[in-house]
């Protein structure tokens, strides 16, 4: 069996990245992560994403474009996740840390200095070196995201 969660990957205009820093009675404390959760019964991913940023950050979702997936099971737990991952777009760079134990925005080559969750590390890599660019994702048609190169 798996969970299905989401997760967002937000670009600014000066092209840093959000990332919020789990609260330390959290499951992996203090662990950074890309705002998202769980998907529930009945709820879309896109729905889950949607909720899951209003929850965590009070902010809107405009427009999203899933840029990859990720199965990881981690030692404690019994499941594995499956992680689909989320170019997004919020109607405001005015967020708050409702649900961190702080966010930051970070240039995409300053990532490798955070500790990040296991799961996030080769979506962290590709951010960092380029190979993934979220507001290109974004300006593309509504086709679809592209497809990324093994």
């Amino acid at each position: 069996m798996h969970n299905l969660v989401v997760a967002a990957v937000i670009e600014r205009g000066d092209r840093r990245l959000l990332i919020g820093q789990r609260r330390s009675g959290d499951t992996s404390p203090l662990k950074w992560e890309f705002p998202g959760g769980k998907v529930e019964d009945g709820e879309s991913p896109e729905q889950a994403l949607a909720r899951e940023l209003r929850e965590e950050l009070g902010a809107t979702l405009v427009k999203s474009a899933e840029i990859a997936r990720v199965r990881h099971a981690y030692a404690a737990a019994a499941t594995e996740l499956e992680i689909r991952f989320f170019a997004a777009r919020i109607a405001s760079d005015d967020v708050a840390a409702k649900e961190f134990e702080k966010i930051a925005w970070v240039l995409p080559r300053e990532l490798s200095g955070y500790d990040f969750l296991a799961a996030n590390a080769r979506l962290v890599a590709d951010l960092a070196t380029g190979r993934i660019k979220v507001v290109e994702i974004l300006a593309e048609d509504q086709d679809g995201p592209k497809q990324l190169a093994p």
